[in-house]
This record gives structure tokens, sequence and C-alpha cells, in this order.
């Protein structure tokens, strides 16, 4: 599917842009969330997880924003220079035309620790045709808006001082300061340029200016790096601007120093606009990385599954004792097990859909599926990458036997509800995984392990499914034991080869999921008014489940169903290619965005499908 440039009048000027009116810049340390009316709304520095400097999508009055824009009424359009990262933002008016290069330049030392390596966000205006006239307005506000700020002069640089950060901000054009923000007006013709750069500052990085010329030297050597990066996938498909757009945007939410890979590089952008369905996405979902690690592996990117094997080896290591099992659900981007959830009152949320939240509180639930889905990424990583390490062995033995022992307990499922634990079907079927992956891996490289105990275990766990997960009421496979609700989850059954998708209890299953939980290709994860999940509110349609709903169509032979399913949830997608984590009734984007488990799906989805049509 062509990505149109989508245009917006910027002639009127909400208090909120809609999720999906984003594009996403970032330096594989942190990103910025850049507006169609040119105006960065999320921003956190120096890492994914730091407290926000720009955060207006959170808060228009207190959260802080970088405007840069036509001075005068526009149309805009929004497109990524092809096969980068790098976005550019055009303005339309009566007297010429012009536009914002925004970008973050990606340098070889990225993967060191954020304290030492600059860490920039240039903005270059350039007027193509005409001339244009335009404002500029910076406006930091540190630590979610909560910690107050100064600003001085240092020859021609203006440096934002905060308790815990500084930025410097350098121009080429005059910049005016009222003690807290700075603002700029300007006009250029046709072929004259203007460049905007805001750097970290500490003792260790002294502020540098970017003339013109560093300005063209960062922005060539950005999209080389991206496009070198991209060269490397192997997709060919009838797809390809989509599964490489998907590819670009999880390479985005990798965090360099550590291999992590974040969920999303947000938090607390609604599921309803006015619920309370608000998270903190800025962290390394065990679950949500392993898919990735598949997705990636498939277009031929060993290099990003390689770090995140060496994030697990590093700071994963099974055997901690917690309550909640030897692995948490989701970990801090250097590893840390602490991500405690707090409110901030100050911010009123995106459209006023409080609270927002920092932390996670999921990080302490027990979920056992995370167990399948991490051995699934090392048994795939093991086959199309590189051998495991003795070591990394040791640790999935120890994993699968804590699941032979555990496999049976209720837990809080896949979808982190908070309504108390049941026995989720998904949670056992991600248990057989973990244990029938482990037991391929065992035969197919000779290695130690408990064979028979491993295979005793995955047949019961079989036979538990079998039996207690069937409803013979509804015909289908259900969301727990002891219920007749159904749940999107189970669309992985065929996925994890846990049953063939021809089998006629899963044609069933998958004919009652089309009728109770699909609307027009969009897949609900399962109705909360029949299975209370803790939370007030409604949430919308969830989009990984769309593109698990393609990949069992075509599993089940119904091609021609999953290629229409498939190309309708491309229109579903932004502007630019990218996806939230939800989609609302009338095709909004919903939730933290972008979001991994969209895209890490929507690439498997292509690829299966494209081999399905051959």
């Amino acid at each position: 599917m062509s990505q149109t440039p989508f245009a917006a009048d910027t002639s009127a000027s909400p208090r909120y842009l809609p999720i999906a009116e984003h594009g996403l810049i970032g330096d594989l340390r942190s990103v910025a969330l850049v507006g169609s009316n040119g105006t960065i709304d999320w921003y956190c520095s120096p890492s994914f997880d730091s407290p926000s400097v720009f955060a207006a999508v959170l808060d228009a009055e207190r959260g802080g924003c970088f405007e840069l824009a036509a001075a005068v009424p526009a149309r805009t359009k929004q497109f990524y220079f092809p096969d980068t990262n790098v976005l550019i933002t055009r303005f339309f008016t009566e007297e010429g035309v012009g536009e914002v290069q925004d970008f973050m330049p990606v340098t070889a030392d990225s993967g060191q620790p954020c304290e030492t390596v600059r860490h920039r966000l240039i903005r270059r205006v350039v007027c193509v045709r005409g001339h244009v006239p335009f404002r500029a307005l910076v406006a930091p506000r540190f630590d979610y808006g909560s910690a107050p700020h100064t600003v001085r002069d240092m020859d021609g640089t203006l440096l934002f001082e905060s308790p815990d950060l500084s930025l410097a901000l350098t121009a080429t054009v005059a910049v005016e300061c009222d003690g807290r923000d700075a603002c700029a007006e300007f006009k250029l013709a046709e072929g004259e340029t203007a460049v905007f750069a805001l750097d970290q500052a500490n003792t260790a990085i002294a502020p540098r200016g970017c003339a013109h010329a560093e300005a063209e030297h960062e922005f060539n050597a950005t999209v080389a790096y991206w496009r070198r990066w991209l060269h490397q996938s192997r997709y060919r498909g009838r797809w390809r601007e989509m599964v490489h757009r998907s590819a670009l945007t999880l390479k985005l939410l990798t965090y360099a120093p550590s291999g992590a890979i974040v969920a999303a590089p947000t938090t607390s952008l609604p599921e309803q606009l006015g619920g309370e369905r608000n998270w903190d996405y800025r962290y390394v979902w065990v679950r949500d990385a392993a898919f990735a690690v598949y997705a990636l592996l498939r277009l031929g990117f060993s290099s990003e599954a390689e770090a995140f094997m060496r994030f697990l080896t590093t700071h994963i290591s099974p055997g901690d004792g917690a309550a909640s099992g030897p692995l948490q659900i989701m970990y801090g981007i250097d590893g840390r097990t602490d991500l405690s959830e707090r409110e901030l009152p100050h911010l009123e949320g995106h459209q006023g859909s409080a609270p927002v939240r920092v932390g996670n509180a999921a990080a302490g639930q027990l979920q056992l599926d995370i167990y399948g889905a991490l051995i699934d990424s090392v048994y795939l990583f093991d086959k199309w990458a590189q051998p495991i390490s003795s070591g990394q062995w040791d640790d999935v033995t120890h994993l699968v036997e804590w699941v032979c022992e555990h496999w049976d307990q209720p837990d809080e499922g896949v979808w982190e509800t908070r309504g108390g634990r049941k026995n989720f079907l998904y949670s056992r079927l991600m248990c057989w995984v973990a244990v029938e992956r482990a037991i391929r891996l065992a035969n197919r490289r000779g290695l130690p392990a408990e064979l028979l105990r491993w295979r005793r275990t995955r047949d019961a766990i079989y036979r538990r499914i079998m039996d207690r997960g069937w409803s013979e009421r509804r015909q289908a496979f259900v969301q727990h034991e002891g219920g007749d609700v159904l749940d999107a989850s189970v669309l992985m059954m065929p996925l994890a080869k846990f049953i063939a998708p021809t089998d006629p209890k899963w044609l069933s299953t998958l004919d009652a999921l089309t009728e109770e939980l699909v609307s027009d290709s969009l897949v609900y994860r399962y109705d909360p008014l029949v299975s209370p999940d803790g939370l007030r509110g409604d949430e919308g349609t969830f989009s990984i489940c769309s593109f698990w709903y393609v990949e069992a169509l075509v599993r089940a032979g119904r091609v021609d169903e999953a290629r229409l399913a498939f190309e309708k949830m491309l229109t579903y997608a932004n502007h630019l290619g990218l996806y939230a984590e939800e989609i609302g009734r009338t095709g909004e984007q919903q939730g933290n965005f972008p979001q991994a488990f969209t895209h890490l799906s929507l690439i498997s989805a292509a690829f299966n499908l494209d081999r399905a049509l051959g």
C-alpha cells in the first residue's frame, strides 16, 4: 500500500492533535513525536524512560513543546524521506512551500551510555518554492512538567537548565528568550535554510553549535545510516513498503546501549478517550520483545536478535525466586526490576484522559505465557542466527523446569487484566510452547535435558487444553477454564503449531471468533462486559489480534479472505504507515503509539500471506 502524505489544515489550532497525526524520529536511545502541524509534543531525554521534556500530547498547557511551522495559514503534508526515519513536514502557503526536516543523528557510539554521548535533535527548515515566514517556540517543561528551569545565553547558545537535565539550543536565526521559553520569527526565500539543534548538555558534553554545513552533514549521515540498515532486509514481497516501515519502526524502539526493545515509546495515551486504561509502555515486555526478535529474524536482521539475547543474558538471568516466577513480565531498558507505578495528577492527560501514569504495576503480575514467547525466540535465534551458548541453555533449562512445576496455576493472563487470576487458555498454550520448543532444541543440538519429564509435561498441558479449554456449548476454544468467553488470544493456537489449522475444532473456533469478535477485519481482544477485567470503560479493537486473524485465515486455507482482511488493516494505518495499540470505532488510533506489538505482527502476517500467495 502506498503511503499517501496526509494533508491537514493548520489555520485552526486544536489543543490536541489526534494520536495518529504524528510521526516518529529517534536515535536508538530516545524518540520524539512530531505532529503533522510541525510541533514536537513528546520527547524524553536522554532515554526512552527518562522524564519528558516535551509532553504537550499529555497536557497542552503544562507539558511543553517545540513548535516550528509556517507563520501563515498553510496546508501540511508529512512523509518519511524514503527508506529512512528522517521525517519531512511540508507547509503549503499562498506565497510558497517550505519544509521542516526532523531527525536525530545515530552515531557510532550510540551504544554507549547516554550520559557520555552527544544526544541531538535537529530541525532543519528549508524554503523550496517562493518565500515562507516561519515561527518557532521552544518551551521545555522538565520532569513531566513538574521541575522549574532557568535559561541563560552562552555566546549565542541558550542553555535550559533544570535540577536533573540541561539542554542547549542553537539556531542559525535570531532567537529571543523571555527567561523561560525561546521564540523566533524569520522568513526564508527559495533555497534558504535555517537550523535548530537541541543538545543534551552536561559536564561530559559541552554545548556545540549546528551550522548549515554541519546540519547538511548530519542529515546525509543519518539518511545513509538508515538506508544501510534497511538494506539488510531479505523481504521482497508484495507489501514491501509497509513491511519496511514496520521494520524501521521496530528499530527505532530499540535501546542501543543494552539491546532492549520497548513496547512503545510513550506513556498514558488512552485506549479510550476519557477512560482510565492509560499505561506506561516504555519498558521491555519479555513477550513483546521476544516476538519482535521473531519478526526481525524473519527479515534478516540478526544483529538486533543478538543484541536482545545479550540483554537477556546480562540482565535477565532467571532464578531470583520472586513470587511471580523466575522472570518478571517486563524490565527497564537497563534491566532494572523496580518499575513502581505512580500517577501525575498535575497533567490532565491526552484530551483530558486522566490519569497519566509513569511506571507499571503490572511488572509484578504472574503471566505464564512469557516463558513460551521467550523460549520460542531463543529456539528461532538458535535456528536462524547462531547457536546459543552453554550458559544460555542452562538458563533455558532452568525456565523449563520451573514451567514444568507451575504451568497449571492461575495467572493474570496475556492482557494483564486486573480482575483476578484465572486459568487462561493462552497461558497454558504458551507453557506448552516453552516445553515443546526446548525439546526440539535439545534434540537438534544434542543438549542435556530431562526429556522424559519434559515430554510428560508437554503432553499433560496438551490434554488439559483440549479437555478444559474447549466449550461444547460454544463449539470453540475459550478464554479460560470453566467459562464460555471467547478471546482473540486463542488465534495463536495454529500459529504456535499447537493444533492443525484445518482441525475441525479449530475451524469451528475461527468461525465463532469471526462472528463475535471481528468487525471489518478488526478484532476485539474479548468483551469486557462478559469477562470483567477490573477496569472501567471500553476499548477499541486490538491491532495485533487483527494481524493474528489474517495469519489464522491463511493457515486455514482461506487465503482470499486473509488478503482482503490484511489490505483492510493497512487502510487503518496512519499517513506514515504507523499504528497505535488499538483502533477505535471510527478508525482512530488509540493507545500508546507506535506499538511494537502491532508492527511485528504486520511483518509476520505479510510474510506468511506472501508465502501462501506464491
